[in-house]
């Protein structure tokens, strides 16, 4: 017989983890509704025109790319902001602005599996289009530092950055779109001096080399510092006063900032404006990130439409609560069993196990055939509250015994008060 496996970078989730990642779904819709953000769903697969407009060369390297049986090219999605984009071109084009949105579901990219990196994993994505001031960007990082908090994290910070700063040196250089994505491409690995191979210009060099130096713990140092750097390049030196109005108003709500960093780049190319990601120290990798992009409503046939955005990786979020050994604080509903002592009374037993469900109380009916002391001892190492035992004699009076699994006391309780009793107990 085959051993089937996953594919690789696919995962099982069994129900405790399962059980974590829809707890933090649930945190990422209560989130949203405090925010104001009404959720959209998506197809998986998308047009793969949509989907690598301006995803940029590393995702769309990763893409799972394939043909329909219609011959059409076609890819599972890396990310919702282009779907979400699509959404407000069409149907959502004439609904009042700003428009916020959140999207939840899997995502896919073939990138190489490892800790915090799969093939396939899951996002809470929020976007705001149609709002182009400062605080609406501070309002996708202050909801980002709300979902941190609902999950129980803590020590979380953001690292933020504009895209502009690098992008206003570089246009007023006349360094063309596709050289400026290259160049920000590298960035975001790290990889300083091959960006800087790039550019031909020896002013534009400098000045880029000047921001790789500011090194200070200070967001205040960096800003002036950053500021003194770009004073000669006019859009650069806009983009940093703008970032200091959205930390204005981040740090008057008490977020973490941690870092500023002036070259700080984000893998894909339609970002325009502020970016920022969130850490915890323990994890490597980022457990969440976005930011503006003003153009990408018009790149697919839409009207200038100012927009930001951001996903949170719900995986990651999950990685980092079992990290820091914070238990997710989930409501957990009372779980029951119901067993039959005898055969003739199944149907009675499935009866009951219904009265139960109705008044939402989570019951278990006995389907193995178990003799009673065997179902009571699975119950109890399934960490069951209670058994509702269904006898003849009990049945008859209109009862049933109900066993505390965890004190080892019972009793009997009429079927009619059942629910109430066992609802009193929880």
């Amino acid at each position: 017989m085959p051993n089937f496996q996953t594919v690789r970078g696919m995962r099982d989730l069994l129900a405790d983890e399962a059980g974590t990642l829809n707890f933090v779904i649930s945190k990422a819709r209560e989130t949203a509704e405090l925010y104001g953000y009404r959720e959209v769903i998506t197809p998986v697969v998308e047009p793969y025109e949509l989907l690598s407009a301006k995803a940029g060369e590393e995702i769309r390297s990763r893409m799972f790319v394939f043909k329909d049986l219609g011959n059409r090219t076609v890819a599972l999605r890396p990310e919702f902001t282009a779907s979400i984009a699509r959404l407000a071109t069409g149907a959502l084009k004439n609904e009042p602005k700003p428009l916020r949105m959140l999207a939840v579901g899997s995502v896919y990219r073939y990138d190489e599996p490892q800790r915090g990196r799969y093939r396939e994993f899951y996002q809470s994505n929020y976007e705001i289009m149609g709002a182009s001031n400062p605080e609406a960007d501070a309002e996708i990082i202050l909801l980002t530092d709300s979902l941190m908090r609902s999950v129980g994290l803590h020590n979380y910070a953001f690292k933020i950055g504009h895209v502009g700063i690098i992008r206003g040196i570089l246009g007023q250089e006349n360094v063309d779109e596709k050289t400026q994505s290259a160049v920000l491409q590298l960035m975001d690995k790290k990889e300083h001096n091959k960006a800087l191979e790039l550019i031909e210009s020896e002013p534009c060099r400098v000045a880029l080399k000047g921001l790789l130096d500011i090194k200070t713990d200070s967001v205040h140092e960096t800003i002036e510092a950053t500021k003194r750097q770009v004073e000669n390049y006019g859009d650069a030196a806009s983009a940093v006063q703008n970032l200091q109005e959205i930390l204005t108003l981040v740090a008057e709500r008490g977020c973490p900032v941690a870092t500023v960093e002036p070259t700080f780049a984000r893998g894909l190319e339609y970002y325009t404006g502020m970016i920022f990601e969130v850490y915890i120290p323990e994890v490597e990798v980022a457990l969440g990130g976005g930011g503006r992009y003003d153009r990408l409503v018009e790149v697919f046939g839409g009207e200038q439409t100012p927009a930001i955005g951001v996903a949170h990786g719900l995986d990651r979020i999950v990685m980092a609560i079992q990290t820091q050994k914070t238990p997710p604080n989930k409501c957990e509903k009372m779980k029951v069993a119901v067993v039959p002592v005898k055969t003739i009374m199944k149907g009675r037993a499935l009866g009951i196990a219904q009265l139960l469900r109705t008044a939402g109380i989570s019951a278990e009916l006995e389907v193995m055939g178990r003799k009673i002391n065997k179902a009571l001892e699975d119950a109890d190492r399934r960490q069951m509250d209670f058994a509702v035992i269904v006898g003849e004699r009990e049945i008859e009076q209109g009862c049933v015994v109900v066993r505390d699994l965890a004190k080892r006391e019972q009793c009997e309780v009429p079927i009619s008060d059942l629910p109430k009793i066992l609802s009193s107990r929880s």
